[in-house]
């Protein structure tokens, strides 16, 4: 799992018939801190996040698990919106 930062939006004229109906983000890795932690990537929103919002994204075959995914071509698939994170020492 990763925790990101929406940073954009995908639009795409064409794709996978399987993929028409769902809305294509571009997340921004981070660490729990709030800091940029690799390289962005456009992953499938199964929970109709937002610009700016913070969430967590799953990868691999975990992606196809999420829900309405079943048998699609993703790859990374939002699986939630983040409210807080807590760290403690």
């Amino acid at each position: 799992m990763l925790l990101a930062k929406i940073v954009g939006t995908v639009v795409a004229t064409r794709k996978d018939p399987r993929l028409v109906s769902n809305k294509l983000l571009v997340a921004r890795p981070i660490d729990p801190g709030g800091k940029a932690d690799g390289n962005d990537l456009v992953a499938v929103d199964t929970v109709d996040a937002g610009v700016g919002e913070t969430v967590l994204i799953v990868s691999g075959s975990s992606a196809r698990m999420a829900s309405g995914m079943k048998d699609c071509p993703v790859d990374a698939a939002i699986v939630g919106i983040i409210d807080a994170i807590e760290v403690s020492d």
